[in-house]
């Protein structure tokens, strides 16, 4: 999933989509399909589609700058793997509990670390979209890289942050546990009637 909010963002986010989705299907089959080389597959995957978008970002002056947030959940074998750049998310719901399992690339998240601010002041916090990383900005690109064990009933939500500056982590659980299937729709709904004021994407992975 991606999501470009960056000036040329629409163009940075398909870009990474095709670039990324092309890569991880002409070289997954290449690789040793365990744990280190499939995280380095996606490693090599993110960095790959970083180079695109930034090239492409000096073709022009409207897309100079341009960038945007990726995430890429992997499953295989009873695994996800994820690799991610930005402040867009990845949840796993296991039963009645919502785990983040991406940290977000940001100035606030960084306050929250650093005890600077607490994390309901980094709600409200007017530098909350202040990316410290995002995909094609810049030359070079670090993603974050795991893998976790999938149980039966897991269920996985891919969302810009449009739906988790407007909707609680409890309230997005809740709607995701009574139809996960419709929960996107849902999802995006309740952004909306919050304000609404970003582009929402979510994504339910059952």
């Amino acid at each position: 999933m991606v999501w470009g909010g960056y000036s040329g963002g629409e163009v940075a986010s398909r870009l990474a989509i095709e670039s990324a989705k092309n890569y991880l299907e002409n070289n997954f089959n290449q690789i040793e399909h365990e744990k280190e080389a499939i995280l380095k597959l996606i490693d090599d995957t993110i960095k790959y589609a970083n180079m695109v978008v930034h090239e492409k970002s000096k073709t022009s002056s409207d897309l100079k700058e341009m960038g945007t947030t990726l995430d890429i959940c992997f499953i295989y074998n009873n695994k996800v793997y994820i690799g991610h750049v930005g402040d867009s998310r990845i949840y796993r719901i296991r039963g009645d509990v919502i785990r983040k399992l991406t940290k977000d690339h940001s100035y606030v998240q960084q306050l929250v670390e650093d005890g600077k601010i607490t994390r309901e002041e980094a709600n409200h916090h007017p530098k909350k979209n202040m990316l410290l990383k995002a995909l094609g900005c810049t030359a070079d690109v670090e993603p974050d890289l795991r893998a976790r064990n999938l149980e039966k009933q897991d269920i996985l939500l891919m969302c810009s942050d449009g739906l988790t500056n407007m909707v609680e982590e409890e309230a997005i659980c809740q709607v995701v546990k009574e139809n996960a299937q419709t929960a996107p729709e849902k999802l995006v709904e309740l952004a909306n009637k919050a304000g609404g004021y970003d582009n929402i994407t979510v994504i339910t992975i059952l």
